[in-house]
Parts: structure tokens; sequence; C-alpha cells
């Protein structure tokens, strides 16, 4: 951050997705990358909900080419 007002404090890596069954309901989710270390979450990941913009993940993605 150089100029303007500071929005946010940290970035996120969305690593992968998935699906858990849970009953007869099947819910899609966002693999994601934290940067707080390994001792946080799952081993330093965490899953969220896919399709609906939680916390407007999907509106403000940035992707790099390798």
């Amino acid at each position: 951050h150089t100029a303007g007002i500071r929005k946010g404090a940290h970035a996120v890596k969305i690593i992968g997705w998935g699906e858990e069954k849970t009953g007869n309901e099947t819910i899609p989710y966002w693999i994601i990358a934290n940067s707080w270390h390994n001792d946080w979450g799952e081993n330093g990941f965490f899953r969220m909900i896919r399709g609906i913009n939680e916390c407007a993940i999907e509106m403000y993605v940035a992707a790099g080419l390798v």
C-alpha cells in the first residue's frame, strides 16, 4: 500500500475447491491458504462456501499467469 485509504489487512490465496456431503446436501467450498502460520485453522488453510460470494471473495479475485 502506497497511497490513499488503506483497506484490508492481509491477503489469502485460493488454492483449490471441493465439496462436502452433509446428509442429503452437498456444500461446495474454496480451499484457501492464509498468511497466518500453519498452526491457524486447518494447518494454515481454511474453507469458505463457494458460489455465494462469501465475504466478497469471488468479487475481488486477482489471478496470475505462470
